[in-house]
């Protein structure tokens, strides 16, 4: 790719200040797309995400890697507001000879997309004449996942109609039509998502996939709209539609609401089924426990999960972390945040600011300094300020050193 034979000192011009240039540390050794992938999810520093990007190889063997990489790149930047240079980022590409290639350009559209950029999506879609890329169902695709990607549901609806009528070679296929159908559930209208869903069937005689029902019917149960769904459902397995552990968890969802009971008896179904539960089946298992006060079941439940195969995800120990404080369980509360340490699946900033607020109101003070200490480290540099300004308001700057609970995370 372009970016990979970026020179350090053109990522320099990138950087926010002297001071960041010159803390970016020249590598030259090329890594995978994969790797940077994988390196680049922990990374929240543009600048050093720029770096990392810069050596990805350009023989990478996966595209799809390729532009995840690229895409968790521009992310960085735009939690920034680094627009400026993202739009330079991705106009560098743009001298790859490679540009001629449509998935490849695909790419640079729905990264713009990734950074709310719609408009230069737009343009760079209209331009691809003048790099004698070819323009299809897959540039066309790419443009629809921008507009979803930038919150701009009513804008596909749009497009969907306008671009084939501009470009004779788009001819939407049963992607296309599935954005759509995302577009109006995205935007609080199933009952639309299920008209395109019957013009797929009938008119355009074309196979409604399993994404596009659970699609919808998530959508039905979140707008309250529970007898649609499950009306949906019964034609979901009349039809024989593959039903996959996404489907189910949609009903899971629904499900926590009636409580625990209900949540273990759709969980039984699948195994019945042959469909294995995941670690969002499970979530929804421990939540409903949770919210009924049953926090020992939960526990239970999180504990079962290495003994399912499964990895509890950043959602698990934000609700057990949750409940646990809300219960007063301050000290069980941050032995499980250090195991979600462990696991870099650390629960988001207002779940752990009342776990900290709680260890202090229960004299655990070094605990609390040991979790704002390590979470400054793993969180994006778009939070540093909140968190030193809570350390600010329960006198962590200042207090004397209290008990602990146990060592802190490192």
């Amino acid at each position: 790719m372009a970016a990979s034979r970026l020179s350090l000192r053109y990522i320099r011009r990138f950087t926010t200040s002297a001071g960041d240039a010159a803390a970016t540390v020249e590598t030259t050794t090329k890594i995978s797309a994969s790797k940077a992938k994988s390196i680049l999810r922990k990374q929240h520093d543009p600048d050093k995400a720029l770096e990392i990007y810069s050596n990805v190889s350009n023989h990478s063997s996966s595209p799809v890697s390729s532009r995840y990489a690229q895409e968790l790149t521009v992310r960085r930047l735009a939690k920034c507001n680094r627009f400026s240079d993202i739009e330079t980022l991705i106009e560098s590409h743009k001298d790859d000879p490679r540009i001629k290639e449509e998935p490849f350009y695909s790419t640079l559209i729905r990264s713009y997309g990734r950074a709310s950029m719609l408009d230069h999506a737009v343009k760079a879609f209209e331009e691809m004449g003048r790099h004698e890329t070819p323009r299809t169902a897959v540039s066309f695709n790419a443009l629809l996942t921008a507009c979803l990607n930038s919150g701009n549901f009513n804008k596909v609806p749009q497009l969907f109609d306008e671009m084939p009528q501009r470009f004779n070679t788009i001819i939407p296929d049963r992607v296309s039509y599935g954005i759509l159908i995302k577009s109006y559930c995205d935007s609080g209208s199933p009952e639309r998502a299920i008209e395109i869903m019957r013009e797929m069937e009938g008119k355009r005689n074309m196979e409604v996939t399993t994404i596009a029902f659970t699609t919808i019917l998530n959508s039905l149960y979140k707008n309250g709209k529970v007898e649609l769904a499950e009306s949906l459902w019964e034609e979901m397995v009349k039809k024989g539609i593959e039903i996959d552990s996404a489907a189910y968890n949609v009903r899971l969802m629904n499900a926590q609401k009636e409580g625990p009971e209900r949540v273990w008896e759709l969980i039984e179904e699948m195994s019945v089924k042959g469909v294995k539960p995941d670690t969002i089946s499970y979530n929804y298992l421990m939540t409903a426990y949770c919210e009924k006060g049953m926090l020992d079941e939960a526990k239970k439940v999180f504990d079962g999960l290495k003994r399912n195969r499964l990895a509890p995800n950043a959602a698990t120990f934000r609700t057990l972390v949750f409940h646990l404080c809300d219960s007063g369980l301050y000290e069980q509360g941050y032995a499980v945040f250090k195991k979600s340490v462990g696991m870099n699946k650390i629960p988001d900033f207002n779940t752990l600011q009342h776990l900290a607020v709680g260890l202090v109101r229960n004299k655990k003070v070094n605990d609390a300094k040991g979790l704002i200490r390590t979470v400054k480290k793993k969180f994006p540099p778009s939070f540093l300020n909140a968190w030193k300004k809570l350390e600010e308001e329960l006198g962590l700057d200042t207090k004397t050193d209290a008990p602990s609970s146990t060592p802190t995370p490192a």
